[in-house]
C-alpha cells in the first residue's frame, strides 16, 4: 500500500487508513522528504554550520544527536551567552539554536549582539510561552520560537526550514539582475561591473567575491566564509589571500583604496559592501 505526500504532514506522520503498516508510513515520509528536498544540494546543506546555546547540556546533547541522526555534520556548541557571541563570531554559523534562560546573559541580550554582525537563522528556545515573549524574542532578531517541552524532530524539521529560506533567498533572483552600491554598478546577468558608467576590469575571482559581496549587501562576511562561497574551500587557501583580492577591488572601485568607503574591513569580524542612503 503507498501512501501519497498529501498524506503527510511535516510535523506528524499519520495514516489515514485503520491497520497500516509502519515501512508505508516509513516510505511515505521519505517520499516527502524527497519532495521538500528536490531542488536542494543535500550534501551542501549537512554540511551547514549549527550552534546550540543551552546550560543544559543533556538538551543540547539530544538536540545534537537528532540533527546527525537527520544528516548534519557541523554541530558547535555553547554553554553560555558569553561563549555563544564569541563562536558567532568565529565560526558564521548559519543557524543557531539559542535558549532564552542563560546563567550569564539571557538570550535575548545574545541575540541583539550577534545581530550586531550577523544574519544567521536564530531560533530561539524558551519554557516561556506567553505571547509577549514570543514577540520580544521575534522582535530582538529571532527567526523562529520554539517551546519546551518540545519535539527534537520538530526543532530539526525548523532547523531545514530556515535553511530552505536561506537557499531560496540564494537562488531566486532578485526583480532586477543588476546591483547599484553608490556609482558602482554590478550586472549579475552580464558578469560586468561599472564605475560611472565606465567598466572595470576584474579577474574571475574578484568578480566572484565582489558579486558574493554585492548580493550580502551591509552584511558582515567573515573571512571563512568568504572562502567557502568564493573558493569553495577553506583549508589550502592561504590567509592573506583574501587580503590580497579585498585590495585589488579596492584599487579598482574606491576613490581613495587607502580609506575605503565601500568596502571594508570590519576589525576581527571580515568585511562588508556597504550601499549608504543618505
Amino acid at each position: 500500500m503507498n501512501l501519497s505526500i498529501r498524506d503527510v504532514t511535516i510535523s506528524n506522520v499519520k495514516a489515514r487508513v485503520v491497520n497500516i503498516k509502519k515501512q508505508d508510513i516509513d516510505t511515505a515520509r521519505l517520499e516527502y522528504n524527497k519532495f521538500l528536498w528536490r531542488d536542494f544540494n543535500m550534501d551542501t546543506y549537512f554540511n551547514k554550520k549549527i550552534l546550540l546555546v543551552d546550560d543544559e547540556k543533556d538538551i543540547v546533547d539530544l538536540i545534537e544527536e537528532v540533527l546527525i541522526n537527520d544528516g548534519f555534520k557541523n554541530i558547535i556548541k555553547a554553554y553560555n551567552g558569553l561563549d555563544a557571541i564569541s563562536l558567532c563570531k568565529i565560526a558564521c554559523p548559519d543557524v543557531v539554536i539559542l535558549d532564552i534562560m542563560l546563567p550569564d546573559i539571557d538570550g535575548i541580550e545574545v541575540c541583539k549582539k550577534i545581530r550586531e554582525f550577523s544574519y544567521c537563522s536564530i531560533l530561539f528556545l524558551s519554557s516561556k510561552n506567553d505571547d509577549i515573549d514570543k514577540i520580544l524574542g521575534l522582535s530582538s532578531g529571532g527567526d523562529d520560537y520554539i517551546t519546551k517541552p518540545f519535539s527534537p524532530r520538530e526543532i530539526a524539521f525548523r532547523v531545514k526550514a530556515q535553511l530552505r529560506r536561506q537557499q531560496y533567498q540564494s537562488i531566486v533572483p532578485s526583480d532586477s539582475a543588476v546591483i547599484k552600491i553608490g556609482d558602482i554598478t554590478i550586472d549579475i546577468e552580464g558578469n560586468r561591473v561599472y564605475k560611472d558608467r565606465n567598466e572595470i576590469e576584474l579577474t574571475g575571482r574578484e568578480y566572484h567575491l565582489l558579486s558574493y559581496m554585492a548580493q550580502n549587501v551591509n552584511k558582515i562576511i567573515g573571512k571563512e566564509r568568504l572562502y567557502e562561497q568564493v573558493w569553495g574551500v577553506y583549508s589550502s587557501i592561504c590567509d592573506n589571500t583574501i587580503m590580497v583580492h579585498i585590495r585589488h577591488i579596492r584599487e579598482k572601485i574606491e576613490d581613495n583604496p587607502s580609506n575605503p568607503k565601500i568596502l571594508i574591513t570590519v576589525k576581527g569580524l571580515g568585511y562588508k559592501l556597504v550601499n549608504r542612503i543618505d
